[in-house]
C-alpha cells in the first residue's frame, strides 16, 4: 500500500516542474491509485441509489426548514422563482462537477480535478477551502440540530434541554450537548464502513423526503389564493436577492463526487448520482416553498424559525402534525451532518494520501474499509467546534469556500478538455465552454455579493493554509519526493 516516505518514485512523466505552482498529477496517475491508502484499501461498495442518497442527504436539510424563512420576506410568493433562479445556477457547476466525477471517479473531489490540472498549489488552496467548507458546515449544520430538538422535547415532553447545556461556552451557556451529541453519532455510524453508512444515510434520506411530502399534501390544504398576490411585491430585486440566499440550499450536490474510490461503477454513476439528487432537491424545495407561501403570507416568514412546522399546526389546528414536522426536521438535519462528515473525511483521505496532510488521514482499516482514524479526528474537531465556539460570521464562510471550489472545477472542465481532448468521457457539459464559463462567473458573482466579515474570515483563513502549505505540504508532498 502507499507510504509516503516508503512510495517507489513516480514515473517520469508524472513528476511534474519543481515548482509546486505547477507541479501537476496526471489523470491516470489519480485514477490507478483510487482506494489504496495506508494498510488497506477503500471498499467499492456504493450504488448509484445510495450515491444519490449521499448527494440528497448533505443537500437536503436546513436549505428548506430554515433559509426559506430568510428569503420569503424578500422575494413575496415568487420565493419558488428564486429557488428555480437558484437551482440554474448550481446547475452549471453541477455539471462541470458530472464530467470530471465522471472522468477523474476519485475520492478527492474538486481537490483531485485542481490537481490534474491547475497544479498542487491550486489544488491546496481548493482542499483547505473544502475543509473549511465541511467541517464548519457540519458544525453549523450541528448547532442547527440542537435547535430542533428542543422544539421536539418541547413538544412532546413540555420540556427543552437547559440553556447551559445547548449553549456554546462563550455563547452564555456550558456546552452545546446536542450538536455535540449528533456529530458523535455520525462518527460511529461512519467507522462501520461506506456500505454500511450508505445504508444509515438512506433510511434518515427516506424519512426527511418523506416528511416533507407529508407537508405538501397536507399544506396544500390551507392554500389561499390571497396570500400569492402580489406575486413579486418587492420586484425582481428581491427575487433576485433571495434566489442569492437560497443559492447555498444547494450546497452538498457535489458530495457523491468524495465517494468516487468506493462506489462500484463510478464512472457511469456518479455523474447520474449528482444530477438526479440535484433534480429531486429542486423540485423539492419549489413544490414546498409554494406550498408554504400559499398556506403563510409572506409577511409572517419574517422571524419565524420553524415556519413550517407553524404551518402545520395552523392547518390541522392541532399539534400533532407540527410535532411530525420538527421530528422529520431532526432526522433531515442529522443526515445533512452525516453526509457532509462523510465528505470531509474523503476529501482529507485524498490529500493524505497525496502527502499534503499527515499519512494518519489515509490508513484504512481491513475489517471495514473505513478510514477510521481519520473519521474520528474529523468528528471530534467538528464536535468540538459546535459544541463549544459560537460560529457566527465564521460559519458565512462556508459559503465563499463552496464557491471557490465551485469556480475552480468550471475551470478545470474547460483544461482538461483541452489538455485531454480524447480522454474517454461518460457525460460531457452540453454548450461547452458556454457552461462552465457561466458558471464560473455564477459562483464570481455570489461571492462578490457576501458581506466583508466573509471575506475576511475567508482571507484569514487563506493566509493560514498558504503558511501551512510551505511548511508542510510544499516539501512532503508525493510529487515532490518523486522529483528529488
Amino acid at each position: 500500500m502507499l507510504d509516503h516516505d516508503q512510495a517507489p518514485p513516480l514515473p517520469k512523466e508524472s513528476r511534474g516542474p519543481v515548482n509546486p505552482l505547477f507541479r501537476r498529477k496526471p489523470v491516470e496517475q489519480l485514477v490507478s491509485e483510487g482506494g489504496q491508502g495506508e494498510g488497506g484499501a477503500l471498499r467499492r461498495s456504493l450504488t448509484m441509489w445510495q450515491l444519490t442518497m449521499i448527494s440528497i442527504g448533505a443537500t437536503l436539510g436546513t436549505g428548506i426548514f430554515v433559509v426559506l424563512g430568510e428569503a420569503a420576506p424578500k422575494a413575496g410568493p415568487a420565493v419558488t422563482i428564486s429557488f428555480i433562479i437558484a437551482g440554474l445556477t448550481a446547475l452549471f457547476s453541477a455539471l462541470s462537477y458530472a464530467e470530471l466525477a465522471g472522468s477523474v471517479p476519485v475520492s478527492g473531489s474538486s481537490y483531485s480535478y485542481a490537481y490534474a490540472t491547475m497544479g498542487e498549489f491550486i489544488a491546496w488552496v481548493c482542499g483547505w477551502c473544502l475543509v473549511l467548507e465541511y467541517a464548519v458546515s457540519v458544525s453549523a449544520v450541528a448547532v442547527g440540530w440542537g435547535q430542533y430538538l428542543n422544539e421536539l422535547l418541547d413538544g412532546i415532553f413540555g420540556f427543552t434541554i437547559p440553556e447551559s447545556l445547548s449553549t456554546p461556552l462563550f455563547d452564555g451557556g456550558f456546552i452545546n450537548l446536542p450538536s455535540l451529541v449528533v456529530v458523535l453519532l455520525a462518527m460511529v455510524f461512519l467507522m462501520r464502513g461506506a456500505k454500511e453508512s450508505a445504508r444509515i444515510n438512506t433510511i434518515m434520506v427516506v424519512i426527511k423526503v418523506v416528511t416533507l411530502l407529508l407537508f405538501i399534501g397536507i399544506g396544500v390544504l390551507g392554500i389561499k389564493s390571497g396570500n400569492y398576490a402580489p406575486l413579486a411585491p418587492l420586484g425582481i430585486t428581491g427575487i433576485s436577492a433571495a434566489a442569492s440566499t437560497l443559492f447555498f440550499s444547494y450546497i452538498g450536490f457535489d458530495a457523491a463526487s468524495t465517494a468516487g474510490e468506493e462506489a462500484k461503477n463510478p464512472k457511469k454513476d456518479l455523474p447520474r448520482a449528482i444530477m438526479l439528487s440535484l433534480g429531486i432537491v429542486t423540485v423539492l424545495y419549489c413544490l414546498v416553498a409554494f406550498v408554504a407561501v400559499g398556506a403563510m403570507p409572506w409577511q409572517d416568514f419574517e422571524g419565524t424559525e420553524a415556519a413550517l412546522a407553524q404551518i402545520m399546526t395552523d392547518v390541522t389546528g392541532g399539534s400533532f402534525w407540527g410535532i411530525v414536522l420538527a421530528a422529520g426536521a431532526v432526522v433531515a438535519i442529522a443526515s445533512v451532518v452525516f453526509a457532509v462528515l462523510y465528505g470531509q473525511t474523503r476529501i482529507l483521505f485524498a490529500m493524505s494520501r497525496d502527502g499534503l496532510v499527515p499519512k494518519v488521514f489515509a490508513k484504512v482499516d481491513e475489517k471495514t474499509g473505513a478510514p477510521r482514524a481519520n473519521v474520528v479526528i474529523v468528528s471530534l474537531f467538528c464536535g468540538a467546534l459546535a459544541a463549544f465556539v459560537p460560529l457566527g460570521e465564521l460559519a458565512n464562510a462556508t459559503s465563499i469556500g463552496t464557491l471557490f471550489a465551485f469556480a475552480l472545477v468550471n475551470v478545470a472542465v474547460v483544461i482538461l478538455r483541452r489538455t485531454k481532448p480524447d480522454m474517454p468521457r461518460t457525460f460531457k457539459v452540453a454548450l461547452f465552454p458556454v457552461t462552465p464559463i457561466l458558471g464560473f462567473i455564477a459562483c464570481g458573482y455570489m461571492m462578490y455579493s457576501l458581506p466583508m466579515p466573509t471575506w475576511i474570515a475567508f482571507g484569514v483563513w487563506m493566509v493560514v493554509g498558504v503558511v501551512v502549505y510551505f511548511l508542510y505540504g510544499v516539501r512532503r508532498s508525493r510529487l515532490a519526493t518523486a522529483e528529488m
